[in-house]
């Protein structure tokens, strides 16, 4: 995806292969049933202007035990702090560091639309350890909220997934990327 000219043809290509993995590996976050006849995930159309470059800098490293969708939490530490322009205001998103699981980055959100058009413990916009992410562009961060992505306990409540933190709810709706599934 890093590679792709268009981002819309690359995000185009995601969500084809999303699709595919979602309807037919047997580690699918669809249970069974709902696999046969699965036509596809609902996203927001693709808009450029949700595809945003971030200031990184870093933070004073904070360990949080992240709710989940389960009964436990997950122990992430901040690490650093994305800044960026989205919707003609600026935004700051924290960058969670995974400390168990495979480690990695970890971007959660939650925004105006959540509960409502898309999920409503948030979003991810970029998991590391899962090669989630779009790399950078002139020392900045692409952040691209045209795939941001439910977490797998969306579709099915035997996952356990941790949820957006505080500090990582926007209060303006971001119509872009994955909504709830209907």
């Amino acid at each position: 995806m890093r590679a792709a000219a268009n981002p819309s043809d690359a995000w185009s290509r995601w969500r084809s292969v999303r699709d595919e993995l979602f309807g037919g590996h047997p580690q699918s976050p669809l249970p069974s049933a709902r696999r046969e006849g699965f036509e596809g995930l609902p996203y927001h159309e693709y808009d450029s202007a949700a595809r945003v470059l971030a200031d990184v800098d870093d933070a004073d490293p904070r360990t949080y035990e992240i709710p989940t969708s389960g009964e436990g939490t997950f122990s992430f530490t901040r690490v650093a702090l994305a800044r960026f322009e989205l919707g003609g205001e600026p935004r700051e998103l924290e960058l969670y560091w995974l400390e168990g699981y495979g480690g990695g980055l970890f971007l959660p959100f939650a925004d105006a639309t959540s509960g409502k058009e898309t999920y409503g413990a948030g979003r991810y916009l970029f998991d590391t350890v899962k090669g989630a992410d779009l790399g950078a562009v002139d020392g900045r961060l692409v952040l691209d909220f045209n795939f941001a992505y439910n977490p797998s306990c969306c579709y099915d409540p035997s996952w356990v997934c941790p949820l957006a933190p505080l500090p990582n709810r926007l209060s303006a709706p971001v119509r872009a990327g994955e909504r709830i599934p209907g």
